[in-house]
């Protein structure tokens, strides 16, 4: 017989799960019956967590940051606006004005933050005061080269590009204030200045009534170094979660790829040479997916196994029991042309017609028993009432006797207690009346004549037990279960040798068996302790629809 060997694998494969469960668990959720799949699910969305955390902690920063630098700037920026209003201010003859010395000044004195600047326009747009010029201010520094209209701060021409950025950042600088001169109200924001460097800005128009009389700009740089920093802080979450990824990677590489290879290897073993001792990686102790389907394979190639060897030693038994009745016809057609007296031809024919219907009937039941198996697996179970197919099955036997032949043939009673509820099971209708048609042919064939077969059922602890009884010599003790053997044929004295292919008890075990029942085989006995009769007991699952 073919058998599988486990073949052991080092540690480094890992068995996911507790040691000392066995057999696969079915669950109805997933990935929640799955450890697998949750260490699968575990990791990737850990990974993908430290990333999004990652960005979400630093982009609330960064819009913390640039927030807290527009309010600073805003609330400078109004000071400083409201002490030129009051002081830098007056109502002219017609309209009020805007001292620009005045409000120079007022600005140079209240802004004194070196790493900011703060701009005055009038409402025109033109620069009246510059935080980066100094005037009149008793300390001094030395501030970079003048620049000149297309020249950067060394004194170097610009190039196109350049010149063009700095013409864009020109006119997002003249919008923003014309946005504030227009609508009387602060406007805050970011933009690229004429440097390139992307600065926090916010613009805070000086009004007298509602007169807008100029604009204050303040301006906060920074914000690339506050990206820079961003980016150089985001880089620990990203090698945090290229790390993680990897581990994932390793782990369902080890842990799936490799035993799926190894498993699809020894398939492919047994499929190209046609070998019947397997060696298939030891994974049964893990808990997992892996695990199941090893087990799965395991179980597979043990019933394809046995399956072959019952499909030869089938074969065999086939070819044992066809060439009896051909080696009886060979010796008859032999003798045949020999023998001169008519009764002994007489004789040697029935002797070939006996061995014909004999071979007819082997053939048939052999033909039965082989399409066995497809015929349970191409027809699904469905909710079958018992009673009536014993019923149904009864009538025909005893439709077939006639008038005339009743005083010598074997009649079919059925009698069934306990009628309710309904005796109702999951079963193939084909298959399982032809379970009864054999038992019943069986006890008819060794029942005497004017005989009876009768069946019973009755019910006992959610199983149905159905019985099938005859009148005739019984069975010898030792052969109570050897009769269910394929081709195994019991004959009583006096019976006609060949009456029985001895397929129809082993096709009745096979079919009940299938539906999760038993028959057993046993003898009735009478009052005096003698042998009354042999008795068939199935047993099948009941269910209630």
């Amino acid at each position: 017989m073919a058998t599988v060997i486990a073949k052991p694998e080092p540690d480094s494969q890992g068995a996911v799960g507790s040691p000392g469960e066995t057999g696969p668990r079915r669950r109805f959720a997933w990935p929640r019956g799955s450890r697998l799949g949750r260490l699968i699910i575990t990791l990737n969305v850990l990974a993908l967590a430290i990333v999004i955390v990652g960005a979400l902690v630093l982009n609330e920063l960064r819009s913390g940051l640039v927030n807290a630098r527009i309010d600073s700037l805003t609330t400078q920026g109004q000071l400083i606006a409201k002490v030129i209003n009051e002081l830098a201010t007056s109502q002219g003859d017609t309209e009020p004005t805007l001292d620009a010395a005045a409000a120079s000044q007022i600005l140079q004195v209240l802004f004194i933050q070196h790493s900011q600047r703060a701009r005055l326009f009038d409402a025109q747009g033109k620069v009246l005061a510059d935080s980066f010029v100094v005037a009149d201010r008793v300390d001094w520094k030395v501030l970079p080269p003048a620049r000149k209209p297309g020249q950067n701060n060394d004194g170097d021409r610009l190039g196109p590009r350049e010149e063009a950025k700095a013409e864009a950042a020109r006119q997002a600088l003249t919008s923003e204030i014309a946005q504030a001169t227009r609508t009387g109200r602060p406007v805050t924001g970011m933009r690229v200045s004429e440097d390139g460097e992307r600065v926090v800005s916010v613009s805070i128009p000086i009004q007298r009534v509602q007169a807008v009389l100029g604009v204050l700009t303040l301006e906060a740089g920074g914000v690339d170094e506050i990206i820079s920093a961003e980016r150089k802080a985001l880089l620990p979450f990203i090698v945090v979660a290229m790390i993680a990824i990897i581990i994932s990677s390793v782990l369902l590489h080890r842990l799936i790829a490799v035993p799926v290879l190894r498993l699809a290897r020894a398939a492919d073993h047994v499929r190209l040479q046609g070998a019947r001792a397997i060696s298939l990686p030891d994974l049964s102790e893990r808990r997992d997916e892996v695990g199941d389907l090893s087990r799965s394979l395991e179980d597979m190639t043990h019933s394809l196994s046995e399956r072959m060897d019952a499909i030869e030693r089938f074969a065999a038994d086939v070819a044992h029991e066809i060439k009896n009745p051909l080696t009886s016809i060979r010796s008859a057609i032999e003798t045949l042309d020999l023998v001169t007296d008519p009764a002994a031809r007489a004789r040697l024919l029935a002797i070939l017609q006996n061995d014909v219907n004999r071979l007819d009937r082997l053939v048939t039941d052999i033909s039965n028993a082989s399409r066995l198996d497809a015929e349970l697996s191409r027809e699904h179970p469905k909710v079958l009432d018992l009673s009536r197919l014993l019923t149904e099955i009864a009538s025909l036997y005893e439709a077939q006797l006639r008038p005339g032949d009743a005083p010598g043939s074997v009649r079919v009673g059925l009698r069934i207690t306990d009628p309710s509820p309904p005796s109702t099971i999951l079963a193939r209708e084909t298959p399982i009346g032809q379970v009864f048609r054999n038992l019943i042919d069986n006890a008819r064939s060794f029942s005497p004549a004017d005989g009876e077969v009768r069946i019973q059922m009755a019910r006992t602890r959610g199983h149905l037990l159905i019985s099938v009884e005859d009148d005739g010599p019984g069975i010898p003790p030792d052969n109570l279960e050897t009769i269910f053997e394929r081709f195994y044929t019991s004959r009583p004295k006096g019976r006609a040798f060949g009456g029985n292919s001895g397929l129809g008890l082993s096709i009745a075990r096979q079919i009940v068996e299938a539906h999760g029942g038993t028959i057993r085989a046993e003898n009735r006995m009478d009052v005096a302790g003698a042998i009354a009769g042999a008795r068939f007991v199935v047993e099948l699952p009941s269910v209630h629809e």
